[in-house]
């Protein structure tokens, strides 16, 4: 198969069914964070029609389709040099039939589904509140970082309305948001089910967090012993 890859890219082995991604190594590229979500979600139902709000390179949509039975995922991502790097990442990796990029910002995607459309969302949004922390030069991460082109609330509210009652939502963020997180889930019927924080060290603070909620759920959280990372 005769894939472009751009200067600057290179194809990294994801270890898993023989799935590769094409990444450009000067620009923002997937971390744990990812890679932990995708495993954190992979109990979805056989047959889930899922959607990736902010798939950057694909990661956890590509993950999701070798660690599950999924019928469809749908990645959105509104950086075009992003969403081509990903659609040649299908092609590489033979997935046109599971899994479509569209090049849009999520506040916009009531344009291309109906509400209750999703079984299963999933996202790796940016961690960092627009007016927050050093603003980097290289726009993609910057973008990639903060909520520059839509806020915390609004990935929140979008994934309401486009998940089925008793959808799933999953979420992998950072510690400190962690009010803003269960305030926004509860004021849009997104309930918290489980949290897990990922540490590095036993002695020191969890560095990430992950977030399943269910929509229209009852009240009941749980708790899942940490997740060492070293």
């Amino acid at each position: 198969m005769d894939i472009k890859i751009e200067k600057d890219e290179v194809i990294e082995d994801l270890g898993i069914e023989g799935l590769k991604i094409i990444q450009n190594k000067k620009e923002f590229c997937f971390g744990i964070d990812s890679v932990l979500l995708s495993d954190f979600a992979k109990n979805l139902k056989k047959d889930s029609i899922v959607l990736d709000l902010g798939t950057g390179s694909g990661i956890i949509a590509t993950l999701l389709c070798a660690k599950t039975k999924l019928k469809k995922i749908y990645g959105v991502e509104i950086q075009k040099a992003v969403s081509d790097r990903a659609k040649r990442s299908i092609k590489l990796n033979n997935l046109e039939n599971k899994f479509e990029i569209i090049e849009e910002n999520i506040i916009n995607l009531q344009n291309y589904f109906n509400n209750d459309t999703f079984d299963v969302i999933v996202t790796n949004p940016p961690y960092k509140e627009k007016s927050t922390g050093i603003k980097n030069i290289n726009e993609q991460k910057y973008i990639s970082r903060h909520e520059v082109t839509a806020s915390l609330e609004e990935f929140i509210k979008i994934s309401q309305k486009l998940l089925k009652s008793n959808g799933e939502f999953y979420m992998v963020h950072r510690p400190e948001r962690l009010v803003d997180i269960f305030f926004y889930l509860r004021k849009y019927k997104l309930e918290p089910k489980e949290i897990q924080f990922v540490k590095g060290d036993i002695e020191k603070e969890p560095k990430l967090i992950l977030i399943k909620a269910i929509k229209n759920g009852k009240h009941f959280l749980k708790v899942k012993k940490d997740y060492f990372n070293n």
